[in-house]
This record gives C-alpha cells, structure tokens and sequence, in this order.
C-alpha cells in the first residue's frame, strides 16, 4: 500500500507541476496568438478564449497520458490505447466502470480521479479568469 501511495502522490506532484507549467504556457501562447491574429486592428477576444480552451485541453491531455503512462508501466493494463482511456475516464471522474484497475493499485487510480477534479476545477476558474480579463465577459460589458 505504501508504494501504491508513494507512486499516486509522485504522479499527483508531476500532474501539478504540469498543470502549472502549462498554464503558463497557455497564457504566453495566448498573447502571441492574439497579437498576431488580429481583427479590425485589435485583439480578437473570441480568438483569446478559443485559443486558451485548446491550450487548456492541451494541458489536460498531458497530464491524463502520464498516469496512463504509469499505469501501463505498472502493468495494469496491456496497451497504450487502453491506458489513455481508463486514464482519462478516470481523471475525468466519469468512472464508466468498463475498465477497473488490479486489486493492487485502486488507490493509485482513486488518487487520479481526486487530482483530476482539482485540475478540472483549476483549469475551469482559469477559463474563468481569461474570460473576465481579456475574454467576452470583461465587468460592465455584458452584466
């Protein structure tokens, strides 16, 4: 049970450092997009939040092909394919229930479903954020 835990806080601890990281990422990747693509000679912000959804997918699938990683590492499943789909079904807290880990590692794959939530919810507020700040949604515009 120990390196079960061990190996589900490593996993978390690179899924928040990737999260970050891309964030960042996201937000550069966003200003150059935006400040290329203009329209009327002015930032697009429909441009803006298109462009920081798909980083934020981006970032998102990242982080679900490194648990699938582990676990096709750890040999709970027998291919690719199928790691990257129990991952993100799991990262995704859907829990189709199709696919269920070994005995062994539930807790690894529990883990994944509890710092997915997070990063979902992190990625919504940041969505949130560009939104109210250089999206559609600036205070007083629409509201």
């Amino acid at each position: 049970m120990l390196v079960n835990l061990a190996l589900g806080v490593l996993a978390m601890a690179i899924s928040v450092v990737v999260h970050t990281l891309g964030l960042i990422a996201v937000t550069h990747g966003m200003s150059r997009v935006t400040s290329r693509l203009r329209v009327h000679g002015r930032r697009s912000r429909i441009v803006a939040m298109v462009t920081t959804a798909i980083g934020i997918f981006g970032v998102l699938f990242l982080q679900v092909a490194i648990w699938a990683v582990f676990y096709r590492a750890l040999g709970t499943v027998d291919d690719m394919e199928t790691a990257l789909y129990f991952s993100a079904v799991t990262f995704s807290t859907l829990g189709y229930g199709d696919l269920v880990p070994s005995h062994e590692w539930r807790l690894f794959s529990a883990l994944e479903g509890v710092v997915g939530l997070l990063m979902i919810g992190w990625s919504t507020a940041y969505l949130t954020a560009a939104g109210l700040r250089v999206g559609p949604f600036r205070a007083g515009e629409h509201f």
